[in-house]
């Protein structure tokens, strides 16, 4: 049986430590305070390395700042599959979808904010790197909802007129548009009403 060789730091220290469970606790610390606004001592504080281990690990605080938000996305994506669902009826999982925004962005939890939506207002159009990710986030979103939506279709669900693919572009930007409001705490009831009459207006 074969061994495997550990990951050399320099001076040939070996990594003792749990790289994905490091990028997301940086992650949490750019969510919270932004990237900018994120020092070197934040992140070490955070992911309990050293400033030699964090460079040897992950570069620089930028590249770090990219792991992360690969692993926001990542973790993005899969709960969307999750709460689409596509053992789901079209419309079951299109309400279970924005029933998740919902809550993620109501009172205590929304004051959270999302750390894509931060993160677009903060660096998507300075950043070339961060700007292809923000975009391809949006457009991976907009397919799933697309194809959700011809589902729906195709069922006979949607109403006359709604075009699968206009109806998931104005679903991202509403989506998104909770996580900024979510930042002053509306009440659930609220939102979800809001949710609700958007769909409506989609459905037979």
């Amino acid at each position: 049986m074969s061994r495997q060789t550990p990951v050399q730091l320099p001076r040939g220290r070996p990594r003792t430590f749990d790289v994905e469970a490091a990028v997301e606790r940086a992650m949490g610390v750019f969510w919270s305070r932004g990237y900018h606004a994120t020092a070197l001592p934040d992140l070490l504080r955070a992911t309990r390395l050293s400033r030699g281990s964090l460079y040897a690990a992950f570069g620089d605080k930028h590249s770090l700042f990219l792991r992360a938000l690969d692993r926001y996305i990542a973790d993005a994506l899969a709960r969307m599959d999750s709460e689409l669902g596509l053992q789901r009826e079209p419309i079951e999982g299109l309400r279970a979808y924005l029933a998740g925004y919902v809550d993620r962005t109501s009172g205590a939890k929304g004051r959270g904010g999302c750390l894509l939506a931060a993160t677009a207002m903060e660096l998507a159009g300075q950043d070339a790197d961060v700007g292809r990710r923000i975009a391809s986030f949006f457009k991976a979103m907009e397919a799933r909802l697309a194809d959700i939506l011809f589902r729906a279709k195709t069922a006979g669900k949607l109403a006359d007129g709604v075009e699968p693919s206009s109806a998931a572009k104005i679903l991202v930007c509403f989506v998104e548009g909770l996580r900024v409001v979510g930042k002053t705490a509306p009440a659930r009831i609220t939102s979800q009403a809001t949710a609700d009459a958007l769909l409506d207006r989609f459905i037979r």
